[in-house]
């Protein structure tokens, strides 16, 4: 399966990457581009942040307490008393 995976990466060709290029123009027009790669570049620069974020939490948290065994309800039984008579 990697190797089919890889075949496909093969296909993609300058003349592909243009052809995407040139749609990408006639669909945004050149004057909304710009707007569009900032946009998508302050996207990804909050999720990097946001993730770099998460990182930090996991690793500078406290290690968990290790979990208290359960304590008895009931009370403890009390030996039966004697009685001398």
């Amino acid at each position: 399966m990697a190797h089919a995976n890889t075949a496909m990466l093969a296909i993609i060709t300058t003349t592909h990457v243009v052809i995407v290029v040139a749609l990408i123009l006639l669909l945004f027009g050149g004057k909304k581009l710009p707007e569009l790669a900032r946009g998508m570049a302050r996207g990804l620069r909050i999720f990097r942040d946001e993730l770099h974020g998460i990182q930090r939490e996991i690793t500078d948290a406290p290690p968990a307490a290790p979990p208290t065994p359960p304590q008895d309800t009931k009370p403890a039984e009390q030996p039966p008393s004697e009685k001398k008579p």
